[in-house]
């Protein structure tokens, strides 16, 4: 039952070509730094994985986490809310080349997918998008004189998510609004892999404060002191060869 993995490397190494991976964080907030940029990694010594399809809030800023996927070409489609943030320019340029797809979802429609993923529940009514073109193609219906919109379920082959305290069953904590998308990511993917703050014994997590239970987490890896997206994006850092 110990979750813990010895290294990031070992953590991402099972993501293959062509895998759905949902990302954790809102912005910077709660962005699993480190696991991104050791599949980056990955990718950069053995050309592996590509033609992901990436499931966040938002299309990456600057030239580091997401955005350093994006421009690296490991991504072949972004499924999120927010393709313009603070600093989109790698994905905005991709896109307009016509190198990476874009499915665009309201960010309330985002969270309820990936949360219906998670339960169980195929398809789901909203009236968010209905007479837009995010509507386009999809079932309607009327419900109390009311027109609503259907939205599929969103699963993913793997979540990436960061979390303040682990213990070695998996059972996962977090640090204020970091927790965003990670725990309904953590029941919608079929691996979820966890990089921790801290990591415990079973018993070190008041069982009362567990956020995230342990059966929805498949590998922790601890990294004590995780960068932060928006210090490296002040700093102008690039990854690979991050420059201060």
């Amino acid at each position: 039952m110990d979750k813990r993995i010895a290294s990031l490397a070992a953590a991402v190494a099972g993501i293959p070509d062509g895998a759905t991976v949902m990302i954790g964080g809102f912005g910077g907030s709660g962005a699993p730094i480190e696991l991104i940029h050791a599949l980056i990694d990955r990718y950069l010594a053995t050309g592996s994985p590509k033609d992901l399809t990436v499931i966040n809030n938002n299309a990456g800023n600057g030239h580091v986490g997401i955005a350093a996927m994006i421009e690296q070409g490991m991504v072949r489609k972004m499924i999120c809310s927010f393709p313009r943030s603070a600093d989109p320019r790698v994905f905005t340029e991709r896109y307009l080349a016509g190198e990476i797809e874009l499915e665009l979802v309201p960010q309330g429609t985002l969270a309820e997918r990936i949360r219906a993923g998670g339960a169980g529940i195929p398809a789901f009514y909203t009236p968010t998008g209905f007479g837009t073109d995010l509507a386009k193609g999809k079932p309607v219906a009327d419900f109390d004189g009311r027109s609503y919109v259907q939205e599929r379920w969103l699963k993913a082959d793997f979540a990436l998510i960061k979390a303040e305290t682990g213990d070695t069953l998996g059972n996962l904590t977090y640090r204020m609004a970091a927790r965003n998308f990670a725990p309904i990511m953590a029941m919608a993917a079929a691996r979820t892999i966890a990089q921790v703050s801290r990591a415990v014994e079973p018993g070190g997590i008041d069982p009362e404060a567990v956020v995230t239970p342990g059966i929805f987490v498949d590998a922790i890896v601890a990294v004590a002191d995780p960068a932060q997206e928006e210090d490296l994006n002040r700093a102008n850092a690039h990854y690979p060869q991050v420059q201060a």
